[in-house]
């Protein structure tokens, strides 16, 4: 096992060989350079240096992330939008976590028009910060996983605060309850998989804020509490988690082979046909 805290998460990679210096520092050195382009909490990335308009030489990882998110954009009706970071600092959630609401405020809607990737830059057209939260997390995790695969030598689990992939031999991960972390509202067996959670209880503060606004009113969504999806890879799984918050979400995850489970606000649980989840709902 070896623990570490990056990206404001803790990490547990979990191997069936201890996995030899060289491939920790390669790991390291990944989050590391992930972290410098993405993060819009550190003044020295590339999306906090874009956040004026501009363009720079676009990361390895700009395409397959945007991507997504164009269609995660499309399913939604535009709720999930990678210029949403712009509304989550007006709410509170910014560089400095001040925590102050200063209200709400609509993401770019024509986000694309503004933001493109192509010809091997990334550029903004105007003033906007990039926030791949709805992403980015299983990335780096499929990014992770893929260093430390070969040297694992057999079975291997890669947690990023609760974003999981698992290579070789099954693992039982519980659901935790959203609004008691003492309690799971299932279980789920998660073999050459991943598997990814979002909820409201986590990065929440003030009067009902929290992490996941609709981008098209710069609200924090009031429905849902929280969102598991299983996928073949962290990335799909991390997206679907989030478009779940969203109508459109459940056609997504069905487009893209995805099975998931939810629980609105309300405490019902849902979840998609053939749902490979135990869940203790007594169905």
């Amino acid at each position: 096992m070896w623990r570490f805290e990056a990206i404001g998460t803790v990490w547990e990679i979990e191997s069936a060989h201890a996995l030899p210096p060289s491939v920790r520092t390669t790991v390291t050195e990944t989050i590391a350079s992930f972290d410098l382009e993405w993060s819009r909490f550190r003044d020295d990335s590339l999306v906090s240096r874009l956040a004026a308009g501009g363009s720079a030489p676009a990361p390895a990882d700009a395409a397959p992330m945007l991507a997504v998110y164009a269609e995660l954009s499309e399913a939604t009706d535009g709720a999930v939008n990678p210029l949403v970071g712009g509304p989550l600092a007006r709410r509170g959630y910014d560089a400095a976590y001040s925590l102050r609401d200063e209200g709400p405020s609509a993401a770019p809607a024509a986000w694309t028009d503004l933001l493109t990737w192509r010809d091997g830059r990334l550029a903004l057209a105007a003033p906007a910060l990039i926030d791949v939260g709805a992403l980015g997390k299983g990335r780096l995790v499929d990014l992770v996983l893929a260093e430390t695969q070969h040297a694992a030598g057999g079975d291997l689990v890669v947690d990023a605060g609760g974003d999981i992939a698992v290579r070789g031999a099954a693992q039982r991960i519980a659901l935790e309850h959203p609004y008691d972390p003492q309690r799971a509202i299932g279980v789920w067996e998660v073999a050459d998989a991943a598997l990814c959670a979002s909820a409201t209880n986590r990065r929440a503060w003030g009067d009902g804020l929290h992490h996941v606004l609709d981008a098209r009113t710069g609200e924090p969504v009031r429905t849902i509490a929280a969102t598991w999806a299983l996928a073949p890879d962290a990335m799909h799984a991390d997206a679907a988690a989030t478009a779940l918050f969203f109508d459109g979400g459940p056609a997504l995850a069905h487009r893209w082979g995805v099975e998931w489970v939810r629980m609105t606000t309300d405490g019902r649980v849902e979840w998609s046909p053939g749902c490979g989840a135990t869940l203790f709902t007594g169905r």
